[in-house]
C-alpha cells in the first residue's frame, strides 16, 4: 500500500466520519432551532398582544374621558338653554303679570263704574217711585208715568196655549189656585190637564176644601200621576176620589192623622200601579201590611217612618202573594217596636232593597244590620242617624254590599277602625256623612285618601280632626274628585286650608264653620278655588275683603257670627257676587242700611236672607228689599230692634217665610244692644249650639233632597 493510497483512505475515512457526525449534529441541532423560532414567534405575538391591550386600555380611558367631556358640554349647553329659557319665561311672566294686573284693575274699574251707574239708576228709581206715590192719581200724572217708560200690563189670556202652560208650570199649586181665582179666563187656563199630572195639596191645605179636591181628582183622574196629601185631613169622600186615579204612581199621605187601615183599603183597591208610597207618621197597623203585597205588586219605595202600631208579624206579611220583591227604598225611621226578628222578616221578603233609611232608632243594633245584610246583598246606601248603638262591627257586616253612601250622626261607638278597610271593601263609595262622631280622628282621613270616587264628605263636629288629617287626606287621589266638604268645628289652621286650595280644583261646597284657628292667610287662599258655589265661614276670623272679590260664581255665602265684619263685606258681595241666592250675616252688629241698599240694588236673585242680630238696620232695609230683591222667599230678622213691627208685617206679605223679633240680642251673640262686645261670657252657649245644630240638620235635609 502506498502512502498516497493511505492518505486517500485516511482522507475518505475522515471525511466520511465528519460527514456522519455533522449530519448527526445537524439532526440534533435542527429541532432546537425550530423551538427557538416558535418561542421567538410566541414572544413576538405576546408583545403585539400586550401592546394592543395597552393601547385598548389607554383608548378606553381616552374614550371615557372624551365621552365625559361631551356629556359635560351637553349638560352645560342644556343648563345654558335652561337659564336662557328661564330668564325668557321670567320676562314673559313679568309682562303677563303686569298685563293681568292692568286687566284686573280695568275689570275692577269697570265693575265699580257699572256699580255706580246701577246704584244711580236704583236711587233714581226709588225717588221716582216715591214721587209717583206722593202725586195725585189724576189723568195727567198717570200719563206722565206712562211717558216716563212704565210698560202697561198685558193679558196673558191672549198668549198661545203653549206659552201660557209654560208660565203656569213654574208656579206651585198654591199659586195656581190663587191664579184661578182672578177671573174666569184665568180659571180656564189653570184647568189645563197637563198641569195636574202632579198635585201637591199639602201646600194649599188651608186654602181649599174637600169639595175642591174631589172635583179636581174627578176631573183629572186619568192624568194624575203624583199626589201629595202631607198633613191633610183626609175624609172618606176624598179617599174614594183618590181611588179613581187608576194611573197614580206616587202617593204621599205622611202626617195625615185621619189616615187608617180602612183608608189604605180604598187606595189599594183602586190604585194598583203605585210605585212610591209614603205612610210616615200614620196610624196604620198590621192590616195595612197585609194589603201591601197583595195589591201593590210593583211597589219600589215604601216609607213607614214613625208608624208605631205595626209589629214584627206585620213585616212577615210582606212575603204574602206576589210580595214586595221589587222594593228598592225602605224607610223605618223611629219604628222602635221592630226587633231583630222583624228585620229578618224584611230580609226574607225584600231581598232587592238598595236604599235603607233607619233614623231615630235607639234600639237598632249590629245584629239588626246583620240580619238584613245576610239576604239583602244589593244595599248601596244606609242612613242611620240617631242610632247610638251601631258600632264598627256593622261596617264589617256591610262589606258584603257595594256601598255608595253612608250617613251617621251622633254616634260615639264608631272609631277609625271602620275606615281602615273602606278603600278595599267600598271602592265605589261616593258619599260619607259622619257628623258629630267623637271617635273619629285624623287616622280616618288618612284612610279615606285612596278613594277615587268620593265626592261628598261631611265630618262636621268631629272635633278630633285637625291639620294633619286633612293634609294626609289631600295627598291621595280623592282631592281631585271631592265636590262637597264640611269640616265645621274641626281644629283646622291656615296650613291645611292653603293645601286645600291647591289640591281641590273641583270643590263646589265648603263649610268651615267655627274653625276658630283660621285667619285671613288661609281664607284668602280659598279664592283660588274658582269652582266654589257655596261657602260657610261663620264663626271665623274673616276680614271684610278676604274672600268676595274673586268669587264671581258664588251663590251661597254664610259669614254669620263674625262681629268684626262691617259694611265693606256686604259692598264687596254686592259688587262681585251678583248671582248670590243665599246670604247670612246674622250676628254682625256693624252692618248698616247703606250696605243693605247696595245689596238690594245688585243682588236681584237673592232667595234667602238672614240679618238676625244686625242691630243697626232700620225699616229702610225692608223698603229696599221690596224693590230690589223681588225673588226673596225667606227672611230672618230676629233681634233687629230698630225694625218696627208694622214694617215687618208689611214685609211678611212679600215673602213665604219670615222670622222677626224686636228684642235685644241674647248674650250668646257676644255683644250687647249697642253692638259693644260683652266683657264676660254668660250662660247662653247651649242655645247657640242648638241653633247651629238646627241649621246643620236643615242643610243636611236639603242636601239629601238634592
Amino acid at each position: 500500500m502506498t502512502s498516497e493510497l493511505m492518505i486517500k483512505a485516511c482522507t475518505f475515512y475522515t471525511g466520511h466520519l465528519i460527514k456522519t457526525h455533522f449530519c448527526t449534529w445537524k439532526d440534533i441541532a435542527k429541532p432546537r432551532t425550530y423551538e427557538d423560532d416558535i418561542l421567538a414567534e410566541k414572544m413576538e405575538r405576546a408583545m403585539k398582544y400586550d401592546n394592543f391591550r395597552l393601547q385598548k386600555y389607554v383608548f378606553h380611558h381616552w374614550h371615557s374621558y372624551v365621552k365625559g367631556q361631551i356629556e359635560k358640554r351637553k349638560a352645560t349647553l342644556s343648563r345654558i338653554k335652561q337659564i336662557y329659557y328661564s330668564a325668557r319665561l321670567i320676562i314673559i311672566l313679568i309682562k303677563w303679570r303686569e298685563k293681568a294686573r292692568q286687566k284686573y284693575k280695568k275689570r275692577q274699574d269697570e265693575l265699580l263704574l257699572k256699580h255706580e251707574l246701577q246704584l244711580m239708576k236704583w236711587r233714581n228709581k226709588i225717588k221716582f217711585k216715591r214721587s209717583a206715590e206722593e202725586q195725585s192719581s189724576s189723568p195727567e200724572s198717570l200719563s206722565e208715568v206712562l211717558l216716563v217708560g212704565e210698560i202697561p200690563q198685558c193679558d196673558i189670556s191672549v198668549l198661545p196655549e203653549r206659552a201660557v202652560l209654560q208660565i203656569f208650570f213654574y208656579l206651585s199649586l198654591r199659586d195656581v189656585v190663587i191664579c184661578g181665582q182672578v177671573c174666569h179666563s184665568w180659571m180656564l187656563m189653570t184647568q189645563t190637564s197637563s198641569l195636574w199630572n202632579g198635585i201637591d195639596f199639602s201646600s194649599v191645605k188651608d186654602m181649599i176644601t174637600d169639595k175642591y179636591i174631589v172635583s179636581a181628582l174627578q176631573r183629572w183622574r186619568l192624568n194624575v200621576l203624583r199626589l201629595n196629601f202631607h198633613g191633610c185631613l183626609l175624609r172618606v169622600k176624598t179617599l174614594k176620589s183618590v181611588s179613581l186615579c187608576k194611573n197614580l204612581q206616587e202617593l204621599n199621605v205622611s202626617d195625615c192623622p185621619t189616615f187608617t187601615d180602612d183608608s189604605m183599603r180604598y187606595i189599594s183597591e183602586g190604585c194598583p200601579g203605585v210605585l212610591y208610597l209614603n205612610l210616615s207618621n200614620t196610624t196604620i197597623t198590621n192590616r195595612t201590611m197585609r194589603l201591601l203585597p197583595r195589591h201593590f205588586h210593583n211597589l219600589q219605595s215604601l216609607s213607614l217612618a214613625y208608624c208605631k202600631k205595626f209589629t214584627d208579624k206585620g213585616l212577615q206579611y210582606l212575603s204574602l202573594g206576589n210580595g214586595c220583591h221589587k222594593l228598592i227604598y225602605l224607610d223605618l225611621s223611629g219604628c222602635t217596636q221592630i226587633s231583630v226578628q222583624g228585620f229578618r222578616n224584611i230580609a226574607n221578603s225584600c231581598t232587592g232593597i238598595m236604599h235603607l233609611t233607619i233614623n231615630d232608632m235607639p234600639t237598632l243594633t249590629d245584629n239588626c244590620v246583620k240580619a238584613l245584610v245576610e239576604k239583602c246583598p244589593f244595599i248601596t246606601s244606609v242612613v242611620f242617624m240617631g242610632a247610638p248603638h251601631i258600632s264598627d262591627s256593622a261596617f264589617k257586616v256591610l262589606c258584603a254590599c257595594d256601598l255608595r253612601k253612608i250617613r251617621f250622626e251622633g254616634n260615639k261607638r264608631i272609631t277609625d277602625a271602620c275606615f281602615k278597610f273602606i278603600d278595599k271593601c267600598y271602592p265605589n263609595i261616593n258619599h260619607i256623612y259622619m257628623v258629630n262622631c267623637k271617635g273619629i280622628t285624623d287616622g280616618s282621613l288618612k284612610s279615606l285618601s285612596p278613594l277615587k270616587k268620593l265626592t261628598v264628605l261631611n265630618l262636621a263636629n268631629c272635633v278630633r280632626i285637625g291639620d294633619m288629617g286633612l293634609k294626609q287626606f289631600l295627598d291621595g287621589p280623592v282631592s281631585t274628585r271631592i265636590r262637597e266638604l264640611n269640616l265645621s268645628n274641626c281644629t283646622l289652621g291656615d296650613a291645611s286650608i292653603v293645601k286645600l286650595s291647591e289640591c281641590c280644583p273641583n270643590l263646589n261646597y265648603l263649610s268651615l264653620r267655627n274653625c276658630e284657628n283660621l285667619t285671613d292667610l288661609g281664607i284668602k287662599c280659598i279664592v283660588n278655588i274658582f269652582s266654589l258655589v257655596s261657602v260657610d265661614l261663620s264663626g271665623t276670623d274673616i276680614s271684610n275683603e278676604a274672600f268676595c272679590k274673586d268669587s264671581l260664581i258664588l251663590e251661597h255665602l254664610d259669614v254669620s257670627y263674625c262681629p268684626q265684619l262691617s259694611d265693606e263685606i256686604v259692598k264687596a258681595v254686592a259688587i262681585y257676587c251678583t248671582n248670590l241666592t243665599y246670604l247670612s250675616i246674622a250676628g254682625c252688629p256693624k252692618i248698616t242700611d247703606s250696605a243693605m241698599e247696595l245689596l238690594s240694588a245688585k243682588c236681584h236673585y237673592l232667595h234667602i236672607l238672614d240679618i238676625s242680630g244686625c242691630i243697626l238696620l232700620t225699616d229702610q232695609v225692608l223698603e229696599d228689599l221690596q224693590i230690589g230683591c223681588t225673588q226673596l222667599r225667606i227672611l230672618k230678622m230676629q233681634y233687629c230692634r230698630l225694625i218696627s213691627k208694622e214694617a215687618a208685617e208689611k214685609m211678611s206679605s212679600m215673602v213665604q217665610e219670615q222670622e222677626y223679633s224686636p228684642y235685644d240680642p241674647p248674650s250668646w251673640f257676644g255683644y250687647d244692644s249697642q253692638g259693644e262686645p260683652l266683657t264676660e261670657k254668660q250662660d247662653g252657649t247651649p242655645f247657640q249650639d242648638s241653633d247651629l245644630t238646627m241649621k246643620e240638620s236643615t242643610y243636611s235635609s236639603e242636601e239629601e233632597a238634592v
